[in-house]
């Protein structure tokens, strides 16, 4: 059994240990690896419409040369760069952490909330929900206003989410919320403590659902 092979398509290491960090959990007996691995030469984080453009084909690259030994991939960004492209030439399932963690969120809810990063992902983000016919779930988006790498200070990075959580669930009506940056993982637990509503992590959601996939082959 090959390892799920989880993507972190910017270039920023810290961002793949929080995402190795939060799937430990699912490290299972007998059960595939789960290997995280960065994309060297990618941005410091996808932050733009043109840095999403920007790892489209390095993540495939990096698909075609292990879907061999691979089970499963996961594409580990919220705005799942690449993830049509890689379905298309990928012999192995490949998932996308948003849409993992919509779908995930709308078994734990009625309306789900995201906590996004910075404003300008925000129409990005109402683009993949269109997409995926997910509108009507959706209460709302709001941003915490911290770049990819500014989620490295837990302290600043948990006070602006748990702000931003809370007017999702007391002004938009969520019922659950999502993290809408894998640079967010480390926060889960203290979110949903803070808020006391379910709260996805998108690389979780992913890897759960590829273990599903391989598991029950």
């Amino acid at each position: 059994m090959g390892p799920i092979i989880i993507i972190n398509p910017n270039s920023t290491t810290a961002v793949t240990a929080k995402m190795d960090a939060a799937v430990e959990r699912l490290r299972i007996p007998h059960g595939p690896a789960l290997e995280c691995v960065t994309l060297e030469n990618g941005p410091a984080g996808i932050e733009t419409d043109e840095h999403v453009a920007s790892v489209v084909t390095p993540i495939c690259d990096l698909i075609r040369a292990r879907q061999d030994e691979a089970s499963a991939f996961v594409i580990g960004c919220f705005s799942d760069p690449g993830l049509r492209e890689a379905r298309g030439i990928s012999k192995k399932p490949v998932f996308g952490i948003a849409e993992s963690a919509m779908l995930t969120a709308m078994s734990k809810g009625s309306r789900f909330g995201v906590v996004s990063i910075l404003k300008q992902s925000i129409p990005r983000h109402a683009s993949q929900i269109r997409e995926l016919g997910f509108d009507s779930r959706c209460a709302g988006d709001r941003a915490i206003g911290l770049g990819v790498t500014e989620l490295l200070d837990p302290v600043l990075a948990f006070d602006k989410m748990r702000l931003v959580a809370e007017l999702l669930r007391d002004e938009d009506g969520a019922d659950v919320l999502i993290l809408g940056c894998s640079g967010m993982a480390s926060n889960r637990d203290q979110l949903e403590q803070a808020v006391d509503l379910p709260v996805i992590e998108p690389t979780q959601a992913a890897a759960i659902f590829a273990l599903g996939t391989i598991l029950l082959a």
